[in-house]
């Protein structure tokens, strides 16, 4: 980050202000994780602070410190937006560029607040102007964790605030496992775990805390997964019949599309996910080695995200889309 912005941003929060935190819709780990850390470091420097989700997050997550706090700009749009309006500042956390809020889109392009970007994703919008994005970390969280250091307040960091950016790190890395996580990287780790996060107990919550309905989604996730062998691809499909039929609750899918990429020899894999209130499919892409996601999902499913992990979305049906990935898939050279 630039010299002159942090400046800029200290003499920002030099005086207490009304700030709003946001991460992206369908919020996940490290979405959560680092607007809740930063959301109680500002609270910390006596700024009324809010942090407004798109939608709700997962259960999973719920035990995350300040969660109780935060307000879901679906359910309560009319307070939201009025929060929204009285903002001197607002943090983006985890996205870079408005359309990633869903329904927030069209209210935060018309405010006049002084925006502020942290993020990790590749070709961030302009809308910010302080932008901290950096496509070499494996997280958001460990940004936030740099931007505290970055303000000389590295010290303000205590257990809640560890806990919350040691969750999103842990996530996003896949725990640890992702090409993004460093040396320092887990130099960060070590300094959180010595503040006191509970770092055996958090895995639990997070992976071990499934409910059985959830494992049976699995196995029909596992079930339906198939392989194109010669093209070193596996995807899976749910439908939201069967979504349905295992009493399926926001969260329930996390984490599925990985299990494609540990069957040997496979190097690209994807989940679709039918949503019949949206009228979408859903898809996760996620890569090991060189095939990038990112771009593959920004030229052909109207999404994105990084090299090895990304989102995308289609609009006609189940079928119909798994024949254009298919295709798609046996032109590429893995």
């Amino acid at each position: 980050m630039k010299i002159q912005d942090i400046q800029a941003i200290q003499l920002l929060l030099a005086t207490p202000k009304k700030i709003v935190i946001i991460p992206h819709r369908g919020p996940d780990g490290d979405a959560m994780g680092s607007t809740l850390g930063l959301y109680h470091f500002l609270i910390k420097n006596n700024h009324q602070a809010t942090v407004i989700a798109p939608n709700d997050f997962p259960n999973f997550l719920a035990w995350l410190p300040g969660s109780e706090t935060v307000k879901i700009f679906e359910k309560e749009t009319e307070i939201c937006t009025q929060i929204l309006e009285e903002a001197e500042i607002i943090f983006t956390l985890d996205f870079n560029a408005f359309h990633r809020t869903g329904e927030m889109e069209h209210t935060l392009a018309k405010l006049k607040a002084t925006f502020i970007m942290i993020d990790h994703h590749q070709k961030p919008d302009d809308y910010a102007k302080y932008t901290y994005s950096d496509t070499s970390y494996g997280s958001t969280c460990e940004m936030v964790y740099n931007f505290i250091t970055f303000l000389n307040k590295k010290e303000d960091i205590d257990k809640t605030i560890a806990t919350c950016i040691y969750t999103g790190i842990l996530t996003d890395s896949g725990s640890f496992r992702f090409p993004g996580t460093t040396g320092n990287t887990h130099r960060i780790i070590a300094e959180l775990i010595d503040l006191g996060v509970e770092n055996t107990q958090i895995p639990v919550l997070l992976f071990d805390n499934s409910s059985f309905s959830r494992l049976q989604l699995l196995g029909r996730a596992l079930q339906n997964m198939k392989i194109l062998e010669d093209h070193k691809t596996s995807y899976t499909t749910l439908t939201q019949e069967e979504l349905d039929s295992f009493n399926y609750v926001k969260g329930d899918t996390e984490g599925i599309v990985n299990y494609g990429l540990s069957i040997k020899d496979i190097v690209f894999t994807a989940i679709f996910i039918e949503n019949k209130d949206e009228g979408i499919i859903k898809i996760s892409f996620r890569s090991q080695g060189g095939f990038d996601v990112n771009q593959f999902a920004r030229d052909h499913f109207n999404g994105g995200g990084h090299s090895n992990a990304a989102g995308g979305r289609s609009e006609v049906s189940m079928e119909e889309t798994v024949k254009k990935f298919e295709d798609l898939v046996t032109k590429l050279k893995l």
